[in-house]
């Protein structure tokens, strides 16, 4: 049965004051389901990255809550965060990150060490996700040996390596051509889905978005449906 992983309850987040506030969120509410993938479509600076942000304990709201796997992280200190942070959610960025003189199964790898996992099993788990990702016949390579498309997928089997219950991406296949964006969209979807997982994708491309579960906009600082959002 499928259980809410990430609740944002009347969050609220700006910057400044006087008359150069801006206001990002108001009262934006959302939940995400476990295998749920959801892409959040708006434009430019309407606050995509802020909420993946929230959403990723990175920054705080001013007003709000929100709840990671049933865990309310507005009294949390920082320490409190940064660990439930680091257990229960993996990021995925515009640029893979990758480090270069690693090879793909090493950077898979390297979170599960620093977590405290053997090598045996870190490798286990890397060649899993690899696999499911179709890119394990390029383990042994390094990010400059790897197409574009392999090194974002090497990117998303990183952020999943310790089990994320929640995953963000912030236009994971921003950087990529059209024919690579819907493998790497589908490999992210079919991790999810396979994972349990509870997925936010920002996105401007509408075409993977509608692939996903669920679409939502941000208009006037709360979280809407997208389709009441054209209405």
């Amino acid at each position: 049965m499928s259980k809410p992983h990430l609740v944002l309850k009347g969050v609220h987040r700006h910057y400044g004051e006087g008359e150069k506030l801006v206001r990002v969120l108001e009262a934006a509410d959302l939940t995400v389901m476990s295998g749920e993938l959801v892409a959040i479509v708006a434009p430019s600076g309407a606050g995509k990255s802020t909420l993946l942000h929230l959403c990723g304990l990175l920054e705080s709201p001013q007003a709000g809550e929100i709840d990671i796997l049933g865990v309310s992280t507005s009294r949390l200190g920082d320490r409190a965060r940064t660990q439930l942070r680091r257990s229960a959610v993996g990021y995925v960025y515009q640029f893979h990150h990758l480090l270069p003189e690693f090879s793909a199964l090493e950077n898979v790898s390297m979170p599960q060490l620093i977590a405290g996992k053997s090598p045996a099993e870190a490798e286990k788990r890397s060649m899993e996700l690899l696999d499911l990702l179709g890119i394990a016949p390029r383990a042994s390579h390094r990010p400059a040996e790897l197409s574009g498309g392999e090194q974002q997928r090497v990117a998303i089997a990183r952020a999943a390596a310790n089990h994320p219950r929640v995953i963000l991406a912030d236009e994971p296949t921003g950087n990529l051509d059209p024919a690579t964006s819907d493998l790497v969209f589908e490999a992210l979807a079919a991790l999810i889905k396979n994972e349990g997982a509870a997925a936010l994708i920002a996105t401007h491309n509408h075409d993977l978005a509608r692939r996903a579960d669920r679409i939502v906009t941000l208009r006037d600082g709360l979280i809407v449906d997208h389709q009441l959002a054209l209405a």
